[in-house]
């Protein structure tokens, strides 16, 4: 056998062996992903939470592309050479996919065929039917972070044109505000520093927080991925971050723009006066020309309802997981965010932790966050109580009814020295359609 001969044998041989484990890391990744939308299926995680992709499968070409620009990685898969959403439940509306897509085969939508995502109308200036009241960020069906930033700038710059047209900007009131911006989450955050930049007479209230949504992501968790433009402060790079660096540069952003946030303040109510709005707040009443609302879909947090709720050991979010080190902890509630809750503070060397769920399995968490709750019961780290609600709320204890295999009822009493409630929130929807302002059901539309 000549050299030649041999050289283009080994040759295919390498081409061919190639080939056979791309074949085989393929077929492996396609098993892995139907069997996780087959686990999805099964545990009701199919419906995405607000903006997510929905394929072309007759588009897809199946490059890739798309998998690779998700910052949430295993949010599609691979399946029969088509792009697939595989984890549904974990797209939080990034849009890269979208992006990535070298054919046009993604389009971001809100809602499902089954389960629709009642957006408020607006029109292409952000500003409602309502005229005066604007609609910004996460609660006009925009997560992407980005994006809200960008829509809380355009949003005060359309207000901006729109008083000055009217000629309306600084009534002779001086109690009158030229807007009244409501959240401090990334558009809240761009509109304020936008109302400073226009030199207006503004208030933004936040019942919770700076970051707003982001502020309950998990830790660690990536949101943002693209250079961002901020009022006053200009450009600034982000190439890859997280949940707490996003936080603390804006915190940085705070104390060096002096951008004024009234925190844990909350907008109760809204009525049309003469030349704008008479917004009431938890705290005060204001009047104004022009109303942002900057806040998210997630609403005001859901309460238990019950007899000492009103105790300053009940909050409504996990906030820093190092100060209940040595303490007895509950926490309320069977989704991602309260079993996340309850790994992390059990992970803190807590004196005990207790989750304590109405329903009889966490259905509605991820699988992972199951996977882990499960191990941290097995190891004593845990206590779960499933068919359980809390019925009163002591100075140092509180009291919870357990059903027990599905008939007795026994009502035992747990030593506790905080309590977290991760029950979600009241979607502000009925507030909007209270104010007048017209609400749209979307089922996987743009």
């Amino acid at each position: 056998m000549d050299q030649e001969l041999q050289d283009n044998i080994i040759y295919a041989a390498t081409i061919a062996m190639i080939f056979v484990v791309y074949i085989w890391q393929y077929q492996r990744k396609q098993k892995r992903n139907i069997a996780q939308v087959e686990r999805n299926k099964k545990a009701g995680l199919t419906e995405p939470g607000s903006l997510h992709p929905i394929i072309d499968a007759s588009k897809c070409i199946g490059s890739g592309a798309c998998i690779s620009a998700c910052p949430e990685l295993k949010v599609i898969g691979m399946i029969k050479g088509k792009a697939t959403l595989v984890n549904p439940t974990s797209c939080i509306g990034h849009g890269a996919c979208k992006a990535a897509c070298p054919v046009d085969a993604i389009s971001l939508v809100f809602g499902t065929e089954n389960r629709g995502i009642e957006i408020p109308e607006t029109d292409e200036h952000f500003q409602t039917n309502v005229p005066g009241i604007y609609i910004a960020g996460e609660l006009g069906g925009m997560g992407l972070i980005r994006n809200s930033l960008e829509q809380g700038k355009q949003a005060l710059d359309s207000i901006v044109k729109a008083n000055f047209q009217n000629n309306t900007m600084h009534p002779q009131d001086n109690n009158f505000l030229d807007v009244f911006i409501v959240g401090a989450g990334p558009a809240g955050i761009a509109a304020s520093l936008g109302a400073m930049e226009n030199k207006l007479k503004y208030t933004t209230v936040e019942q919770d927080s700076l970051g707003g949504t982001v502020a309950h992501f998990p830790r660690g968790k990536i949101v943002m991925t693209a250079p961002i433009k901020v009022p006053i402060i200009g450009e600034v790079r982000f190439s890859e971050t997280t949940k707490e660096a996003l936080i603390s540069f804006w915190e940085q952003v705070e104390r060096k723009t002096g951008v004024n946030i009234n925190y844990h303040e909350r907008m109760e109510d809204i009525h049309s006066i003469e030349n704008g709005f008479e917004v009431k707040t938890s705290k005060s009443t204001y009047r104004t020309k022009s109303i942002l609302l900057a806040m998210g879909r997630r609403g005001t947090p859901r309460k238990l309802g019950v007899d000492g709720e009103e105790k300053t050991k009940v909050v409504y979010r996990l906030v820093d997981p190092a100060q209940y080190v040595g303490q007895n902890v509950l926490i309320v509630g069977g989704g991602d965010s309260a079993l996340e809750a309850a790994l992390t503070i059990a992970d803190e060397d807590a004196m005990s932790v207790t989750l304590s769920y109405r329903g009889s399995g966490f259905y509605r968490a991820k699988e992972k966050n199951r996977i882990k709750a499960e191990q941290a019961a097995n190891e004593g780290r845990l206590l779960v109580l499933l068919s359980s609600k809390v019925t009163e709320i002591f100075d140092d204890t509180l009291s919870i009814l357990v059903n027990v295999d599905g008939e007795d009822e026994k009502n035992i009493v747990i030593k506790n020295d905080i309590v977290i409630v991760c029950a979600g929130g009241i979607a502000p929807t009925p507030f909007l359609k209270k104010t007048g302002i017209h609400v749209e059901e979307k089922f996987g539309e743009a």
